[in-house]
This record gives structure tokens, C-alpha cells and sequence, in this order.
């Protein structure tokens, strides 16, 4: 049942792996910690994490999990629907101390995931794997466990993918990081209609490639193509206008009033300053 798992991580984890690992102490080669998420029909989506002090000797491991759980506790009182679903370290291999620290976590959840990020970026690639534990022995006999691979990817909410686009324009040429500031919301609005219309440019050029026999035609990009046209509302080009015209004229009005109040909150801040002086 555990082999047919599959994990999918938010990026905003991966983002608390690395600065948990940028924080490590100098003596400390490995990073471990907590991850939280769901779990449902054979899916485990973490969507949070935090790190767990330890020190790893020839013969023993040692873990603050007094700590872990007060994290946790206190995690719970901000969103209940976060549960332990396994645990994290950095590397890329599972070394011997992983079994042990994997059985504290076995009494913790049923069937606890091990995701593993390599930040020493071997190969120039942050590799991302996830792996359960699989019993093995023969009845009454001595008894282990075998860590299995397990499918792994990256999913994310929709604000997530604006923040990860705004993350990738910090990377400037020669592959020095630079400031960016995150665009106002027209100028982001504008931006994904840009996008969007080229997109839309593409699909355009390519079916009247097909129509043309220019192209040879594929048959799932065709099926995609069908879905997304039914899924449109059937409206005429003039009531789609009217509609289209409306929703801006709300987003602009959202957007002023939006402007009004923080020029309104910043009014009062400096007025409050100036009457405590």
C-alpha cells in the first residue's frame, strides 16, 4: 500500500529546507525536521515544514523531540488541518541513522513519508526524493526495513506561482542575484494579459497550420484544444465585451478603494506620531 504513495511538495518547503540549512550550526553536517500536510487517497501533499535540532554520533542519534512537538502543538493552533505526514532531511542518500529517526515518526503517523533535498547541489541540480520504509524478515525471525523510492513532484497554489515568478527574475545574467520589486497589481494584470495573448497567438498559428496540412496533426493537443473550447461560456462577442468591460471596471474600483485605504492608514500613522511628539 505505501509503494503506491505519491508525495507532492509546495515550494514554500523547499524554501524553509534551504534557509534551515543556511542556519545550521557550523558543526552540523546534515539539517533534519517535521513535515506537515494531508494525506488523502494515496496522495500526500506537504504544504509545510520546520526543523528539528539534532546531533548525529558514530552510534546513536540524538533529537530534541520535546521541541518538535511543541512546534507542532503550536502549529496546530494555527491551522488544524496540517498533519505530521513524515520527515526531512538534507543529502542525497539515506544513511544508516534514517531508520532510527524513521521509527520515531512511524509511532507518530501511519505510513510517514522521507523526502530528502540535496542543497550541496551535486551535479548542479537540487535533487528532490521521497522514499517510504518497507518491512522486511521472515516470520519470527530477525526483523529490518529497506527504504523505497517513491514518486515525487512539485505542486503549488495559484499565489504561489506568482511568487515563484517573481523569485526567477531575481536571477539576472552571469548568475548574479538582483532586487525586484513585485509589479503592482494592473501592471500584473497587463502582464498575464501579454502572456495570455501570445499563448493565444500560438494555438491560433498552429491550427491553421493543421488546416492548411502544413503540420501533421496530434491527436491529444486536438482533444486538449476541444475541452478547452467547450469549457468557454457560448456568448456573443459583443456580450463578451460587456462582460470582460465590467470585470475591469470592478477590479479598478477594488484596486482605488484598496489605495484609498492605505493612503488613509498612512495618513493617520503620521498623524499619530506627530501628536505623541
Amino acid at each position: 500500500m505505501a509503494l503506491n504513495l505519491v508525495v507532492k511538495v509546495h515550494p514554500v518547503v523547499l524554501f524553509q529546507i534551504v534557509d534551515a540549512y543556511e542556519r545550521r550550526n557550523a558543526d552540523s553536517h546534515r539539517v533534519i525536521g517535521t513535515l506537515l500536510g494531508t494525506c488523502d487517497k494515496g496522495v500526500v501533499e506537504v504544504t509545510n515544514c520546520f526543523c528539528v535540532p539534532h546531533k548525529e554520533h558514530a552510534d546513536q542519534v540524538e533529537a530534541e523531540l520535546n521541541y518538535a512537538m511543541d512546534v507542532y502543538e503550536l502549529n496546530r493552533r494555527v491551522n488544524a488541518s496540517e498533519n505530521i505526514v513524515g520527515w526531512w532531511a538534507t543529502g542525497n542518500e539515506v544513511t544508516n541513522h534514517s531508520s532510527v529517526i524513521h521509527e520515531y515518526y512511524s509511532r507518530e503517523c501511519r505510513e510517514p513519508v522521507h523526502v530528502t533535498l540535496d542543497t550541496s547541489l551535486a551535479g548542479a541540480r537540487m535533487g528532490l526524493r521521497a522514499y517510504v520504509c518497507v518491512a522486511l524478515g521472515v516470520p519470527r525471525g530477525k526483523q529490518g526495513c529497506m527504504f523505497t523510492p517513491i514518486d515525487v513532484g512539485l505542486t503549488y497554489y495559484e499565489p504561489e506561482i506568482v511568487g515563484l515568478q517573481l523569485c526567477q527574475k531575481t536571477i539576472g545574467p552571469g548568475g548574479r542575484s538582483r532586487q525586484v520589486q513585485p509589479a503592482v497589481d494592473l501592471a500584473q494584470v497587463a502582464d498575464a494579459a501579454s502572456r495570455l495573448s501570445g499563448l493565444l497567438d500560438q494555438v491560433v498559428q498552429y491550427v491553421e497550420e493543421v488546416l492548411s496540412e502544413r503540420t501533421t496533426p496530434n491527436n491529444a493537443v486536438g482533444r486538449q484544444l476541444l475541452e478547452l473550447v467547450s469549457a468557454l461560456p457560448d456568448l456573443a462577442s459583443a456580450s463578451f465585451a460587456d462582460a470582460f468591460a465590467g470585470g475591469v471596471k470592478d477590479l479598478l474600483m477594488v484596486v482605488t478603494l484598496a489605495q484609498l485605504i492605505k493612503t488613509q492608514l498612512q495618513l493617520n500613522e503620521k498623524l499619530t506620531l506627530l501628536t505623541s511628539q
